[in-house]
């Protein structure tokens, strides 16, 4: 159970703000050829993916998405209802078993093909919340405005964070190409439009290999030096909504010091400053180099593009040690913590 994992390959779409027209299976097809001709692999040992069926409609939806990986002759596959973070983590948990040497990881989803808003309100308690209608950006308001009274924040630090996601966003291809925040008005005080992520149509796969099979397929690979995730209580008035008390325990356990680059699955621009908080980085990291979900959000892909463009640095070189995190539910109610070295345990 102690095997040293890795990312070896990471590849996403172009995200799109628009429905181009193309099913789910047509917009992961090019990302799940891409990343086998990067790896020189048409099987893996395991496959795992993570999307939702409510964004098209229909039940057991990401079955068809298999016609885009090839599930003939028979692979081990298995998929989770919900940000493709927690497939790697599925993915990572059973390489470690010892049988099986690489892993496919995927997500996929197209915000454009219904109303996000409605959609995860069926995330919260059926009994006295979703049948209030309240949305995800309401309640992110509300958590806001309670950071910034206990906090002391101005609305100008979540417009700099807005300002900050939105030009590195601008130099990432694969993210949406967004202006610079204006005179806007509210989307829901005090979150203001470019406070809150941008809907996009998008998906990514991450290629996991274990021990020297890692080191044959990259030549840098991200060696996954902890992983952990934990979640807060359901109901959103149960906790305090100002500090993320399951992000820093997962961070402890997943041993997060020392980074130098953080990708964090912050899809408001307060909960970057809670969760910067709550991870305890300061000014020298680089948090959310690629623009973050801020630039682009292609639900059930992001929180797995988070642990991929980490992992890209550390690929290319420009880091040695990086943190990626991803977050499910209202008010980061369940987090996630991978952490990346340059240098395996092994």
């Amino acid at each position: 159970m102690n095997r040293d994992i890795a990312v070896v390959a990471f590849a996403q779409t172009r995200h799109s703000a628009q429905d181009d027209g193309l099913t789910e299976v047509e917009m992961l097809a090019p990302v799940i050829g891409e990343i086998k001709e990067r790896t020189g692999l048409t099987r893996f040992g395991f496959t795992c993916s993570g999307s939702c069926d409510y964004l098209a409609g229909t039940p057991f939806s990401f079955v068809s998405a298999l016609d885009a990986v090839g599930a003939w002759p028979p692979i081990s596959e298995s998929h989770v209802e919900m940000d493709a973070a927690w497939a790697l983590y599925e993915a990572w948990v059973r390489l470690r078993h010892g049988d099986v040497d690489t892993a496919l990881v995927y997500g996929f989803g197209k915000g454009s093909q219904g109303a996000l808003r409605e959609i995860f309100t069926q995330q919260l308690d059926p009994y006295y919340l979703a049948p209030l209608g309240v949305d995800p950006v309401s309640l992110a308001a509300l958590q806001a405005r309670a950071y910034l009274d206990r906090a002391g924040v101005k609305e100008d630090d979540l417009r700099a964070v807005a300002a900050r996601s939105r030009a590195a966003g601008r130099a990432n291809p694969y993210a949406l190409h967004l202006p610079d925040p204006d005179d806007e008005g509210y989307e829901v005080a005090p979150l203001r439009p470019s406070d809150i992520a941008p809907v996009a149509d998008g998906a990514a796969a991450i290629v996991l290999a274990a021990g020297d099979t890692a080191r044959e397929l990259c030549e840098r690979p991200a060696w996954i030096s902890g992983v952990d995730h934990r979640a807060e209580a359901h109901a959103p008035g149960a906790r305090d909504l100002t500090r993320s008390e399951s992000t820093r325990i997962a961070a402890r356990k997943a041993g997060a010091d020392r980074v130098e680059v953080a990708e964090l699955h912050a899809r408001y621009s307060h909960e970057e400053l809670i969760l910067r908080e709550a991870l305890g980085l300061d000014e020298s990291v680089s948090v959310n180099p690629s623009g973050g979900p801020l630039s682009a959000d292609p639900v059930m892909a992001t929180g797995l593009i988070r642990i991929g463009e980490a992992a890209a640095r550390i690929h290319d070189g420009t880091a040695t040690r990086a943190l990626a995190h991803a977050a499910s539910g209202p008010c980061l109610q369940q987090n996630l913590v991978c952490v990346l070295s340059g240098e395996s345990d092994g």
